[in-house]
């Protein structure tokens, strides 16, 4: 088994699809690539932390690959929103004073990453996103940070497949018009 770990938004949207691609033999969401040990939701949130929401993928690489993982990475989000763009999106506010002024929206946590595990994936993810940009061109320009897996801090267990547990819906977390279904 191996390990991926994603970040592109609200996390329960983005682990409802990983765990439904066969050969993910688990998911879990959490906090990682910030600063502060053991960081609960509020502190996430806070921005005060440097954490993203993220998910933590467990797959099998016989019969999933990395590249696999990564083509529905892309597909379930937009990589080249802002991070006001991205809560635009995910919360449908339009008021820039809500998204400077509310804490719950003052952080980073929402933004679009990959965290790779091994070089590797690395690699991987560096093709796959210069791929990517030269698909769509120069009009818009991929966010998406590439960086070294980290210490992940499991989120609080009502996080965990929230959506397949509360009767949550994808479009709760940013998931419009279908765009975290890979199907």
């Amino acid at each position: 088994m191996e390990k991926a770990t994603f970040a592109g938004g609200c996390f329960w949207g983005a682990e409802d699809t990983f765990r439904k691609i066969k050969g993910v033999t688990g998911t879990r969401v959490g906090y990682t690539g910030g600063s502060k040990e053991n960081p609960d939701h509020i502190e996430v949130l806070s921005g005060k932390t440097g954490h993203v929401e993220a998910v933590e993928v467990t797959f099998d690489p016989a019969v999933v690959s990395f590249g696999e993982l990564l083509a529905a990475f892309w597909k379930m989000h937009d990589p080249t929103l802002t991070r006001k763009e991205l809560l635009r999106d995910i919360w449908d506010i339009n008021d820039d004073s809500v998204l400077d002024n509310s804490p719950e929206y003052a952080g980073s946590h929402y933004r679009s990453a990959i965290f790779y595990h091994n070089e590797e994936q690395r690699q991987e993810s560096i093709k796959s996103f210069d791929e990517l940009q030269e698909s769509i061109g120069r009009d818009k320009e991929v966010l998406t940070e590439i960086v070294p897996a980290t210490v992940f801090y499991q989120a609080e267990d009502e996080h965990q497949q929230y959506l397949g547990k509360s009767g949550g819906s994808k479009e709760s977390c940013g998931c419009k018009t279908g765009s975290c279904s890979i199907e």
